[in-house]
Formats: C-alpha cells, sequence, structure tokens
C-alpha cells in the first residue's frame, strides 16, 4: 500500500466515527442546549479568535482500522530482527503468553487510571505490592518503590538521593567505569544543572580521600560483565561517609549475594528481563529500593498496606506528600508517571515462575555462558574478568574482529562492539545450546555442534564464589508459590482485574489527565515482533522501519504543534518539561548568556512544572493568577521586568489548568520574548488544541505533548507514557543527544536510557494521527470542548462552575466549586469521590488547581449516555447533600460519610445506619443492571504512614484470600 493512500471519499464506516463519542445527531442536540447551531460557533465561544488556525492541518488523509493495520505491517516488515547479544542492560526473554494475553493486551489492565482512588484500584495496587517485595528481597534492601521510567534515570535519581542526604553541600559523584554507557550519560545529564561534578574511573581504587566526594555508583555486575565482591569497597564508602548507589541484575540476584547484604545504601536496575519484551527500548520498569533510613525520599511512588473502615487488609499509595505536585519547586524528584503496566508484568513473571523457576532460569542462563566462555578459550580467544554471569568480554582485534563481525553479519547477529579492542556477548533465558553452538562457530571461524556445546556445558562449576554466592532465600510470601500453573495464574490476574475500575467498566473523568479510548486497532501492533524484538543498540539500518514511523510522527507532531523540530526521546510528560527546559537552557548558555536563570511559573500550573525547573537548574519565581483563573498580566510584566536580566523562561499551560481559554495568551508569550525569555508550553491541554491552534504560532518555543493524553497512549495504571517535546528551528540542535544514537555529538545529553524513550508504544499515536487524518482530528478536538460545555451547563444549576471564559464557556475541562457544601454540611471533596464510587464511577481530579474542587474532563470518546449518566450521578449526590442541609439526613451517619459501600458491609447481618442498604448500595438505576462493586471500605490513610509496610508479609496471606 502506497504512503500516500487515498481512502474511498465516501467510505461508510470511519475511524472517526467509532473514535468519537456522541452521533451526529447527538451532537446538534447538545449544541441547541448551549443554544448553539454549530461547532464552529461553540469555537467562537470558548477559543480566542486571535489564536485560531487558518489552515487546516496538513496531514495524510484518514485510513480505516484495516487499511491502518496494513500499512503499519508492511511498515514494521522493514525491521530486520537479528539475534542481538548486545546486552547493555537489555536482554531478550519470554512473555509468558497467559501474561501477555491478560495484562498486556488486556483493556481491564491498560485503561486504568493511576491508583489515587485506593479503593478501586486494589488489585493493581496488590500486583505492585508484589513487585516492590520482588525488588526488596533479591536487592536486600527493604524499601521499593512501585517502579521508574527506565535503569538510567533511576540511577540519576538515585545519585539525587545522595545528594540530598549530604544535604546538597558536596559536589561530586563517582560513577565506575564498568557502567553502561546510557546510564552513565543520563547521570552526566542530570548532574550538570544541579552543580554537580561526575567523575568516571575504576571504583576499587577510588580513594575515598575527596571531601566533595557523596556519592558513588557501580555496577554488579559489570556493563563487562565482571562480578566483584563490593563488601570492602562498601565498607570504605561507609567510613568516608559516602553513599553507594549499585546498579543490579534481578535475575543475577537470584545467585548472587544481594546488595543490601554487602552495604550498599541504593540499589537500581530494570526489571525487563522479567517478560517484558525489548521494545526498541521500552517502555521497561526499572526499580530504586534502599534502607529504611532513606525511605523518604524515594522518588516515585510507594504502595503501602492500611485497613478499610472495616478492619480488612487494604492497599493505598504511602507517604503521598512526597509527590513533587505537592512539594512543587521544593521537590526532590519530578517524577510524575511511572511504568506500572511494566511492573505488573514482571511481577506477574516473578509470580508464575516464583522463587525456584527464577533460579532455575538464571541457572540456564549461566550455564551457556560459562559453556560458551570455556569453548571460546577453547579456540584460543581471551576473556575478560572472570567471574560472570550473562555477559563475557572477548578481546579480540585487527583482521580476526573484523572477520568475525562478518561472520556475525551472515548468521543475523549483534554483537555488543563499542569497544574498538572487545565484543560483547549477552546470552539471556531464551539462549540455547544451538544459539551457543552458532557464535563459537562466529567466533572460532568453525562450526560447533549442539553436542560440543551440551558437553561443555555439563562440565561447568555453575556455583559462584562462597563471597559472592547468596545464601538468604528470597521470595518467601505464599503469592510467589501458589500461582504456578496457568489455570491458578490466569485466576488470579482475574480476580485481581475484578478489583480494579477502568474504562471498561465506566468513564474516568479526570481533568488534566485525558483518559479518551485507548482504541484497539491503536494498541493491537504493540506486541507484533517485528516492532517488540529490536534491541535499542541494534544497528540503525535493522530498524528502518521504526525509523520511518518516527519521521513521520515527529513531523505530524511539529505540524499539530506549529512547530519546527520533535525529540521523541522523553518517556514521560515530567521527562519532556525537563527536556525542554533543558533546550531553553542550552540555547541561552550558546547565545553567551548563561546567567539567565529565572523561571516564572503561574500559580496554576501543574506541580511537575516548578519541579522540572528546579532540576533544569532554574530559579522559580512564581507569577499570580487573577479571579478567572487567568494569568495576571499586570503581575506577570512586573517580574519579566525585576528579571529582565536573568530571563530564561515562562512556562504556561494553555488552556489553563482552570479549563479555559486565556485570551491574551499572545500578550503573555509576547512580554516573556521582550524581556529575553523563551516561552515553554506544557502540552497536557493539548486535546483542547489540536486542529483548532497551534503553540508555535502564537508565541511557544517549546511544547511538549503527553501522548498518553492527547495521542492515546493508555495510562496502564500510572505508566507508561511518553512526553515528547517540539520546538522553533532556534532550539532543534538542543534537543536531547545519545551517546549510542547519531546524536551523540549533540549540545544537550539523553534524558532518557534509550534514543528514542519508549519506541514500542510509538505505534499507538501514528495509528490515531494516521486514522483519524486532520479533519478527524479537529472534530474531536471540537466534540471534547462540546462534551466539557455540555456536562457544565447540566451540573451548573447544582454546583458553582468556578472559572469561565470571557464568553462563558470552558474549555476542555471545567471546575466544581465544592468549598460552600463543607462549610454548610461539613461534606467534603473526599466524600463525593468516595460516593461516586457506588455509582459506579471514579472521581474527577480532587482539589487541583484548588482545593476543595473537582476539576472534569470528559474527553471526546465519551458517548452522550455516559455523560449523562455521570451527570445524573452528580446530581444525585447532590440532592443527598441537601438532605444533610435540610436536616434529613444525619451529618456524620449519611452515605456519603460511609462511602464506598463495599457487598460484605451490606449483606453483613449488622446494619446501623439511619439511611437504607438500598439507598447504599443501589443509589441509581443502572447501578441494578450492573454493579460495580468497590473491594474495600473508605482507607484509612494516616494508619498507612504511620505503619509504613510496603513489601508483602505472611499475615497479609490470608486477608489477600479473604
Amino acid at each position: 500500500m502506497p504512503d500516500d493512500y487515498t481512502p474511498r471519499a465516501a467510505a461508510p464506516d470511519t475511524f472517526v466515527r467509532r473514535h468519537i463519542g456522541p452521533s451526529p445527531a447527538q451532537v446538534e442536540d447538545m449544541l441547541r442546549s448551549l443554544g448553539l447551531s454549530s461547532l464552529d460557533e461553540l469555537i467562537d465561544r470558548c477559543v480566542p479568535r486571535s489564536i485560531r488556525s487558518r489552515a487546516p492541518l496538513a496531514l495524510p488523509q484518514p485510513l480505516s482500522e484495516p487499511e491502518q493495520l496494513a500499512l503499519l505491517g508492511t511498515l514494521a516488515q522493514k525491521n530486520s530482527i537479528y539475534r542481538s547479544y548486545i546486552g547493555t542492560g537489555y536482554y531478550d526473554c519470554f512473555t509468558p503468553a497467559v501474561i501477555q494475553r491478560n495484562i498486556l493486551e488486556n483493556p481491564g489492565w491498560y485503561t486504568q487510571y493511576t491508583p489515587y482512588q485506593a479503593e478501586i484500584a486494589q488489585g493493581r495496587l496488590e500486583a505492585l505490592m508484589n513487585f516492590q517485595t520482588l525488588i526488596a528481597d533479591l536487592t536486600g534492601l527493604p524499601f521499593a518503590n512501585s517502579s521508574l521510567l527506565d535503569e538510567a534515570t533511576a540511577a540519576a535519581e538515585a545519585m539525587t538521593i545522595c545528594h540530598h542526604i549530604a544535604r546538597q553541600k558536596k559536589t561530586r559523584f563517582f560513577v565506575d567505569e564498568d557502567t553502561h554507557p546510557q546510564t552513565l550519560a543520563v547521570v552526566q545529564t542530570r548532574a550538570e544543572p544541579l552543580g554537580i561534578e561526575v567523575l568516571v574511573g575504576p571504583a576499587r581504587s577510588l580513594p575515598f580521600d575527596d571531601p566533595q566526594l557523596f556519592g558513588l555508583l557501580v555496577s554488579y555486575p559489570g556493563s563487562s560483565g565482571s562480578v566483584h565482591d563490593l563488601r570492602e569497597l562498601c565498607q570504605r564508602a561507609r567510613a568516608a561517609d559516602v553513599r553507594v548507589v549499585v546498579a543490579t541484575d534481578l535475575l543475577a540476584l537470584t545467585l548472587l549475594t544481594p546488595p543490601g547484604e554487602f552495604g550498599a545504601d541504593i540499589a537500581i536496575g530494570s526489571s525487563q528481563r522479567f517478560g517484558v519484551p525489548l521494545g526498541f527500548g521500552g517502555p521497561h520498569a526499572a526499580f530504586l529500593s534502599t534502607s529504611e533510613t532513606h525511605k523518604r525520599l524515594l522518588p516515585g511512588r510507594i504502595v503501602g498496606s492500611s485497613v478499610d473502615s472495616h478492619g480488612k487488609l487494604a492497599y493505598r499509595l504511602a507517604l503521598q506528600t512526597r509527590e513533587q505536585h505537592i512539594r512543587r519547586d521544593r521537590a526532590t524528584s519530578n517524577i510524575c508517571t511511572a511504568q506500572v503496566l511494566l511492573a505488573i508484568v514482571a511481577s506477574m513473571y516473578a509470580v508464575y515462575h516464583g522463587p525456584v523457576g527464577l533460579r532455575n532460569i538464571a541457572l540456564g542462563v549461566r550455564r551457556s555462558t560459562l559453556a560458551l566462555a570455556a569453548g571460546l578459550k577453547a579456540r584460543g580467544l581471551t576473556l575478560g574478568e572472570a567471574p560472570f554471569f550473562d555477559t563475557l568480554s572477548v578481546r579480540i582485534t585487527g583482521a580476526a574482529r573484523d572477520g568475525v563481525l562478518s561472520r556475525a553479519r551472515q548468521a543475523s547477529i549483534n554483537l555488543r562492539q563499542d569497544d574498538p579492542e572487545r565484543l560483547g556477548i549477552s546470552l539471556d533465558e531464551t539462549s540455547t545450546s544451538d544459539d551457543v553452538a552458532v557464535l563459537l562457530g562466529v567466533f572460532g571461524a568453525q562450526p560447533a555442534t549442539r553436542d560440543e556445546v551440551e558437553t561443555l556445558a555439563a562440565r561447568q562449576e555453575l556455583a559462584y564464589p562462597a563471597t559472592l554466592a547468596r545464601q538468604s532465600s528470597y521470595l518467601g510470601h505464599s503469592v510467589f508459590h501458589s500461582h504456578h500453573s496457568e489455570h491458578e495464574l490466569l485466576r488470579y490476574m482475574k480476580r485481581l482485574e475484578n478489583r480494579d475500575l477502568s474504562l471498561t467498566t465506566s468513564m474516568i473523568p479526570l481533568g488534566s489527565c485525558t483518559m479518551k479510548l485507548n482504541a484497539t486497532a491503536e494498541l493491537f501492533p504493540i506486541t507484533w515482533p517485528a516492532l517488540n524484538k529490536l534491541h535499542p543498540f541494534a544497528p540503525p539500518a535493522q530498524a528502518a522501519g521504526y525509523q520511518q514511523l518516527f519521521r513521520e510522527l515527529e513531523s505530524w507532531l511539529a505540524e499539530i504543534t506549529g512547530m519546527d523540530a520533535v525529540s521523541l526521546q522523553p518517556n514521560s510528560g515530567a521527562q519532556g518539561e525537563y527536556a525542554g527546559l533543558l533546550a531553553i537552557r542550552g540555547y541561552h548558555r550558546n547565545q553567551g548568556d548563561a546567567h539567565r536563570q529565572v523561571c516564572l511559573i503561574p500559580t496554576s500550573a501543574h506541580g511537575t512544572n516548578p519541579a522540572s525547573a528546579v532540576l533544569a537548574g532554574l530559579r522559580v519565581v512564581t507569577v499570580e493568577c487573577d479571579s478567572r483563573g487567568n494569568v495576571d498580566l499586570e503581575d506577570l510584566a512586573k517580574k519579566a521586568n525585576e528579571h529582565r536580566q536573568d530571563l530564561a523562561a515562562l512556562m504556561l499551560t494553555y488552556p489553563s489548568t482552570h479549563g479555559v481559554f486565556e485570551e491574551r495568551v499572545r500578550e503573555v508569550c509576547e512580554i516573556v520574548h521582550q524581556h529575553g525569555g523563551l516561552v515553554y508550553l506544557d502540552g497536557a491541554n493539548m486535546n483542547a488544541q489540536v486542529g483548532i491552534c497551534r503553540p508555535g504560532d502564537y508565541g511557544a518555543d517549546v511544547c511538549h505533548l503527553n501522548l498518553h493524553k492527547t495521542f492515546c497512549i493508555p495510562h496502564g495504571g500510572g505508566g507508561p507514557g511518553m512526553g515528547p517535546i517540539a520546538v522553533k528551528e532556534k532550539l532543534a540542535r538542543f534537543l536531547p543527544g545519545h551517546p549510542l544514537a547519531e546524536s551523540a555529538a549533540a549540545p544537550v545529553g539523553p534524558v532518557s536510557a534509550a534514543p528514542y524513550g519508549s519506541p514500542s508504544i510509538l505505534p499507538i499515536p501514528w495509528a490515531y494521527i494516521r486514522m483519524m487524518g486532520g479533519e478527524g482530528l479537529r472534530r474531536a478536538t471540537q466534540v471534547a470542548i462540546l462534551n466539557a460545555n455540555y456536562m457544565a451547563q447540566r451540573l451548573a444549576p447544582h454546583y458553582p462552575i468556578l472559572f469561565t471564559g470571557e464568553r462563558g464557556g470552558v474549555a476542555h475541562e471545567f471546575i466544581l466549586d465544592l468549598r460552600p457544601l463543607k462549610k454548610r454540611t461539613g461534606i467534603e471533596v473526599d466524600d463525593i469521590a468516595k460516593r461516586l464510587m457506588d455509582y459506579g464511577f471514579h472521581s474527577p481530579t480532587m482539589s487541583f488547581p484548588v482545593p476543595g474542587t473537582l476539576m472534569i474532563e470528559p474527553t471526546e470518546s465519551e458517548p452522550r449516555a455516559e455523560l449523562d449518566r455521570f451527570c445524573d450521578a452528580m446530581i444525585a449526590i447532590r440532592q443527598e447533600i441537601a438532605a444533610i442541609e435540610e436536616g434529613r439526613s444525619d451529618r456524620e451517619d449519611n452515605p456519603l460519610r460511609h462511602a464506598p459501600h463495599t457487598a460484605a458491609a451490606v449483606i453483613s447481618d449488622q446494619w446501623s445506619h439511619a439511611y437504607s442498604r438500598e439507598q447504599a448500595a443501589y443509589p441509581a438505576p443502572w447501578t441494578r443492571e450492573y454493579k460495580y462493586w468497590p473491594p474495600v471500605g473508605r482507607i484509612d490513610n494516616a494508619r498507612g504512614d504511620r505503619q509504613l509496610v510496603c513489601v508483602c508479609t505472611e499475615s497479609m496471606g490470608s486477608q489477600r484470600d479473604s
């Protein structure tokens, strides 16, 4: 199928019709209810004319679902799948089919939201508790978070933890030279804006007499494969008050002494080889674990246990005040999203195999590696230091090296070749005796047989020396011993899935989070082998299909934003913010303006904005907003002038987080430009702009995009995400580079471990744009704004709408003010959020950007019936509140204060409430047709923080199954 394929002009069934919820007739009826005659008239009411695009988006004509899948299939086949032994932190693995089908490809798992409403997220929270237990047990450090973006950013986060432990008074961080190159590069990128000097060399000879040294990163096993006893190193570091970070391999730790037992302060790494495909670099769930002493410095999210209102075990996110969206410019990290879906896959891989199974897989990898080493030595080759786990470093140069590489190419094999005097080989759980035989032939210029390999393997001593061998047990909790048959695991995963509310249940109307349709035709290709079997550091020629997809997606995103260049590397929205600010910083430094370090941020901004600014080495100055939620232009002009010599940037969210299109956004940008600054636009709300207006046209210099919002990558229960940045031409050379890609010499270093962040999920936005086309994307934006205005009009008689535009409209989201209700009745925003669970809904965004409010975003994908059902639920809840106001319902003993109501509570012999069981459980007609039962009652958050338990304990076992 040619790339410029044009579909039939009158195709009867289009993807646009499938993606957009309300039918054309319903759209007309909704417009009439707003007193409007067309979508164009709606846009006139809501979006300033001064910023609207005059020309349609220059995008390819839309394809149908079958046409898109056929075209993407053709593109994928341009990739060449070689057998990659490159290693460097990425390994092929087997994803158990039962996990692939029932989690990775299951919308009941991939359409969930971040588990902030814990009562309806018990399934994924339990799975994440399993993940944390897996990490804590294998690393020997008791506190682990519920995943990070990738191993390299986990290392950077560990460095900043060490810096904070030293109270930021020391300035040097040491990285052992045997560290993965992408990890070193990301650490260096993160260190430079913070004034941290990164030293590189052999850690074992480090003198520790430098008074400015605060931390050390060492790999175990090393990037070259060698495994060293690090006890003495850790003892010397502790004596010098230097923290030790160990980058490690989970599979190897089933055989090796864990870092926590030999004195490490922090362990980091990737769980990718636990059943998560290579995916050309991601998404994969990284991990970070540490001691109890440093638990409050852990970045990201931690799952903890508590009890609900009935004393039943319940899980929740612990220590939530640590999160950057609350701490803002005092945050120690800008981490917002995680890799929840991939962490769950890894945890289920461990549950399925159990400790014995994991150890046997590790022994198989070690056995194959030892056999390969013996065969190579027999062929006269010299290897790097032993012992090792899965990676060998072969000393080879000149013509011999050229011959090996030539034979490898002929055998469709990739070897690691980042050292001119060595070749690297990393084996994995998929490596067979036949693979080892082929490798021996490649290195020996003579074929080897399977029998020879198996004879070599049988002769090997698998045990490590006593100083390295693991003696402690791990994964003792019953969950890792109970689900080893497919039937058992299938039922366990289904039981957890049913404890969660996802988009398969009902709408999730979260403002600023855009929980829209994740179409099956967009998601289907992500498990194609042609897309997920590539190693991220394979030669570019082997990824021709991916490269074409990247070029096309970059050009489409540039067109949509009105920018000139795009980087797909940032693998979360917060990383996009960070990369965008680094580009601005790089530009100013290149202009000789390194002193420009002030970043203006409105009070309405997302909390990640100030956190990202601080990490980028900028100083945050807050700009006030007026009573309508707009940036206060007088305050902006005052502060821009006050800091005109040092102004670097303004970070602006548009439409604002208050749910309105600010009329004078062009003036905002002009004020910043007049004082020498650049404008960074937070693209979280692009769902209200695509096809209507373009940030690059009204003054933005940089714009990040949440592909997991506007462009349909699913949230996955809190990740994966992607946050590419689009920039104007003058900033293009300051997009993030990568040491193992063509952009190695870029002036700004990488922000992610892989050159393209999380490539295997980029086909999702590619497919979305390709099936929608320019006009379809515009229609989606119009209907998103229509749905929000329709809901706001329905709810306005019952709840005050906090902000509206100058002509009375809202953007794609709006805010309900619940603060007056608290004064009159004692009912808080939490009570309404929990009561919505009884109606079968997830709460809108609570208390952001204004405390005591709900921010609602319906998206364009929700049909009118679902919009009405949610409005009916909110109106019914308002009537329940009115009963309290009028004295017909008790201020304390009412359905809101005791929500959510579980099935166990409703059918209990004990019912002491003044309201009926029926009102508690079946408050609306649709709950009788289908009832989502919250699995636990309201959770005691304070207790969960006072008694912090973040790993599985045996006392949990019986309660989990109850």
